[in-house]
């Protein structure tokens, strides 16, 4: 698989090459000690935004809880669970004393009862259009059925609120190529329509740990400088 042609186009990574000085800054990122430190309910009880902060949003069993255990290298940091809409908070780690992950609660799951998924609907908005620690958003998409109507609300909110979003394509060991380029020609005319949209996506497994060593290069841009 190679990039996307054009300038405005998004482009597949892997398989531009990352500068091996940023891989191996992002792979001592993630071997430091992370830890969950909180889970906010409600806006109340959000934890101080002491740090830069990197959010995963995507919708309900999407492979988020799976995709931070793969970064973080620890098989249950993130609780993961085959119930859909089973994350009903938001959920944050500290790695390292130089950033925080925020694990948001899965949307689109519609066998929720409607006044939860108003409350995390309602949690989840507000953390994202005022949360002034945070710095991007990496919205997953599963590989196997690319965007969906359910996605486009939340884009067009980071929109608005112009807060910096990236695409990780997640669960890419159980798309053949084949099935694979529907989604990239659908992601290829759809990224360009939105302004907050970063133009790169990440394309990863986190069963195979394809892409992980690209996706913590990206996060490692975002935290804390390590002390020399």
């Amino acid at each position: 698989m190679t990039g996307l042609p054009g300038s405005a186009s998004p482009t597949i990574h892997p398989p531009r090459q990352i500068d091996p000085g940023r891989l191996e800054v992002g792979r001592r990122l993630f071997a430091q000690q992370s830890e969950f430190i909180a889970g906010a309910a409600q806006p109340s009880t959000l934890p101080p935004d002491r740090l830069p902060e990197i959010a995963f949003a995507g919708r309900s069993n999407v492979g988020k809880s799976s995709l931070i255990n793969a970064l973080t290298g620890r098989r249950m940091l993130a609780r993961i669970s085959n119930t859909p809409g089973r994350t009903r908070q938001i959920n944050f780690f500290d790695l390292g004393g130089r950033l925080q992950l925020v694990d948001l609660p899965g949307y689109g799951y519609a066998d929720a009862p409607k006044s939860a998924i108003k409350s995390w609907t309602s949690l989840a908005r507000g953390y994202l259009r005022g949360r002034a620690a945070l710095r991007r958003v990496f919205l997953l998409i599963d590989s196997r059925h690319g965007i969906k109507e359910v996605d486009l609300p939340l884009m067009g909110m980071l929109d608005d609120a112009g807060v910096s979003y990236q695409i990780v394509l997640t669960k890419a060991d159980k798309t053949g190529p084949g099935e694979l380029a529907p989604v990239l020609e659908r992601l290829t005319a759809e990224l360009p329509r939105h302004a907050a949209a970063h133009p790169e996506i990440h394309l990863t497994s986190a069963a195979k740990r394809s892409g992980i060593a690209e996706l913590r290069a990206s996060i490692a841009d975002f935290a804390v400088p390590a002390e020399q």
